[in-house]
């Protein structure tokens, strides 16, 4: 019997190396017991490195159950190592394993792990500690071993500040450098000084709407995590008073689902219509004035199965007289850092927020000029019909015309960026517009918020994976 001890809960880099020497050794699933260093010191552990070298055998596995390997081994059941260990057992003779009730287990693990991320993402909420100098705590109680995971993504979003989120598991810090990792406490050890709470409490009380506290979105068991928390229940408790029973108890509501896109009345309006019938009648669109001096409207192009569509701002000179959207300078960066975070161009949806070309002629020269709010609005009608014909699983908005556009409000970029955002059923995540970037004269800061641009993009690119995983 071979006795593999972890170095932690989240040790995939280990249990990949003890794994494929095992393998390579021929030691059985059933010959192997998996342990977490810190949980099985009555054991002797061998460890694979007391197995011999294998230098001329070797396998391979698909890329994807690397993928799946790596999510995966986040759940928090005891069986995950083993059970992974027996897929890269029979996956070393056979890579078709679709049917594999082994398979569903892992995929249903890595479900639940990305459905974690999500609340962690949806559901922090930092305090802020400190007179002097402000540090940013939050508590958070995973079901997973997902911190590690998703740190990366906080330190994307607040960049600017100090924050640790502490958790019964590990926590996590950042110091505006580097994130750093720790043993995990207790409750009863986390601060509670927030000079804002009390603010928030009240703020958030004034605008308490009880239908829409959806239950099944945010389970009184996750309440815990908010600051909210002790106010929400004597709200509830008001509104049902007040309402002389009308107000279902949450165990007993059934909560409405979010409406999708595809529900929308826009979408049921014009159900069948696909993107090539779209594009000719936009083509002779008149909403406002700008199709007068524009050389022609400029639709959006991309497959109608894209899971992925990015919003821009308008058509620029070259967009406009070649009747394509982001063939120029723009359109390069783009394709550029879609490749650096790992999206093919070929299966994304490219539209604009406004369809023709706004500009000020100097000469031979057009310059451009942003569009206006009404001229927004008059073209929203197209990106609408555009999203219900697609039902992308995500908008990606560009620049703050894109943001406008799509969330239907004006939309300050940096105090969203790199979030989640949901909007009526659609998930949406707002970023820079290329053009920005060009903008820039300093090739230092030019170079920082570019690879800031691919990291927004390399966040599109795992809620797709995800996505995908779910399906």
């Amino acid at each position: 019997m071979h006795i593999i001890m972890l170095d932690s809960d989240t040790d995939f880099e280990g249990w990949r190396k003890a794994a494929r020497r095992l393998a390579l050794n021929d030691v059985k699933p059933s010959d192997v017991t998996w342990t977490v260093r810190g949980e099985a010191e009555l054991f002797s552990p061998s460890g694979a490195n007391d197995l011999p070298d294998a230098p001329h055998a070797t396998f391979n596995v698909p890329a994807t159950f690397v993928e799946l390997a790596r999510a995966a081994i986040l759940h928090q059941s005891g069986e995950r190592f083993a059970l992974l260990y027996r897929l890269l057992w029979r996956l070393r003779g056979h890579h078709d394993l679709a049917d594999d009730p082994d398979i569903a287990k892992a995929n249903a693990m890595a479900r639940a792990v990305y459905r974690e991320m999500d609340r962690m993402i949806a559901q922090v909420r930092f305090r802020e500690i400190g007179r002097e100098k402000a540090h940013y705590v939050a508590w958070f109680e995973p079901e997973h071993h997902i911190v590690e995971l998703a740190a990366p993504f906080f330190a994307s979003r607040f960049s600017d500040m100090p924050w640790s989120i502490l958790t019964p598991d590990v926590c996590a810090h950042w110091d505006g450098h580097a994130i750093s990792i720790t043993s995990g406490i207790d409750k009863s050890e986390v601060p509670s000084e927030d000079r804002l709470e009390e603010t928030w409490r009240r703020h958030y009380s004034s605008l308490f709407n009880p239908a829409r506290l959806k239950v099944t979105e945010a389970p009184q068991a996750y309440w815990r995590n908010l600051p909210e928390d002790s106010i929400i229940r004597p709200l509830l408790e008001d509104a049902m008073r007040m309402t002389s029973g009308a107000f279902i108890a949450s165990k007993a509501a059934k909560p409405q689902a979010p409406q999708k896109p595809q529900d929308t009345p826009m979408a049921r309006k014009h159900a069948h219509d696909t993107i090539a019938t779209l594009r000719a009648e936009a083509a002779d669109c008149r909403a406002c004035p700008l199709w007068k001096d524009a050389t022609q409207t400029v639709f959006g192009q991309g497959p109608q199965s894209a899971t992925l569509m990015l919003v821009g701002e308008q058509p620029g000179d070259k967009e406009d007289l070649a009747g394509k959207p982001f063939v120029g300078p723009a359109g390069l960066m783009l394709d550029r850092a879609l490749e650096e975070a790992g999206i093919g161009r070929t299966k994304v949806y490219i539209t604009n927020a406004v369809k023709h070309f706004k500009f000020v002629p100097r000469g031979k020269i057009r310059l451009h000029q942003k569009p206006s709010t009404p001229e927004i609005r008059a073209c929203r009608q197209w990106y609408e019909r555009e999203l219900a014909a697609i039902k992308p699983e995500l908008v990606v908005a560009l620049g703050a015309t894109a943001a406008q556009g799509v969330l239907g409000k004006i939309t300050p970029i940096n105090k969203n960026r790199g979030r989640l955002i949901d909007h009526d059923g659609t998930k949406v995540l707002v970023t820079v517009h290329p053009s920005y970037l060009l903008r820039l004269p300093d090739e230092e800061a030019k170079a920082k918020e570019y690879q800031r641009f691919v990291d927004d993009l390399k966040i599109a690119a795992s809620l797709l994976r995800r996505a995908a995983h779910a399906a």
